[in-house]
């Protein structure tokens, strides 16, 4: 039977009540496959499983969807008990932060987080690393899961897991996608039909690069086609998210709005001739 706590203290009991080694899948709710791929992953490389859901506020700006991102604990809690999930760690703000976000101690995500997602998002990234030290020290985990679907916060997660020596494994899961090839997110609830038409062009994007010697010109090529969709970013990066290698392996990252819907996608794509 899954735990439901919302407390740091009874997260406290909870967590040591847990046997063996324990993972941690931190989400912000609204579960779906995507997620419960992570939980699935969790479940093999330790004995208990804490999932954690709250929408971090410190990672929304003004303009975003903090007051309308989708909120669905009872259904998320359902899931969590189908897949065996132990405890669910589920706070409220004040919870979190209970002297306010004014002058809070934050972890600086460094030159990383200015690029990419962190460039269109300002603060993004100290929003993410922030809440995401504060659940490693709550739940004290062995291992932490995460997907790559959001590839920039997974290095920048096993950066800060690295520096500041928590002793944690990030563990990473290929991203999960839907039948027509988008990716898996929460956000995907909002897309219109027309919107959705518009997204497929994001994995058609992808799919072109993994196929081109020139990654970024293909991409490039496909997202112009498709008039419905806002293109942020896209750009092709060293696995590290270093400057993209003359020839090699690499990785795609691509940001983008169908109507009001911000979307990102990535995938590894080879530079050049070597293949």
């Amino acid at each position: 039977m899954t735990v439901l706590v919302h407390a740091k203290a009874d997260l406290a009991k909870a967590r040591a009540a847990l046997p063996g080694r324990v993972a941690v899948v931190p989400t912000m709710g609204a579960l779906h496959a995507g997620h419960l791929a992570l939980v699935k992953r969790a479940k093999e490389v330790a004995d208990s499983v804490i999932v954690t859901v709250f929408v971090n506020p410190l990672q929304f700006r003004p303009n975003e969807d903090l007051d309308t991102y989708p909120r669905t604990l009872d259904a998320d809690l359902a899931m969590c008990e189908a897949e065996g999930v132990d405890v669910v760690f589920a706070p409220n703000v004040n919870e979190m932060y209970p002297d306010g976000r004014e002058g809070l101690t934050t972890v600086h995500a460094g030159p990383d987080g200015e690029i990419l997602e962190g460039a269109s998002r300002p603060g993004f990234f100290t929003g993410v690393l922030t809440v995401v030290s504060k659940l490693f020290h709550l739940t004290r985990p062995d291992a932490a899961v995460f997907g790559e679907k959001d590839f920039q916060q997974l290095a920048m997660v096993r950066r800060m897991a690295r520096d500041l020596d928590t002793g944690i494994e990030v563990v990473a899961v290929a991203t999960d996608r839907e039948p027509d090839g988008l990716a898996r997110s929460s956000r995907n609830v909002y897309l219109s039909g027309a919107d959705r038409a518009a997204a497929l062009a994001i994995p058609r994007a992808i799919a072109a690069a993994q196929d081109a010697p020139d990654p970024l010109a293909a991409a490039r090529a496909v997202l112009a086609a498709e008039p419905g969709l806002d293109v942020d970013y896209v750009a092709v990066r060293s696995a590290d998210l270093g400057e993209a290698p003359d020839r090699g392996p690499a990785r795609i990252l691509i940001a983008a709005k169908a109507g009001t819907t911000r979307l990102i996608d990535n995938a590894p794509v080879t530079v050049g001739d070597a293949r």
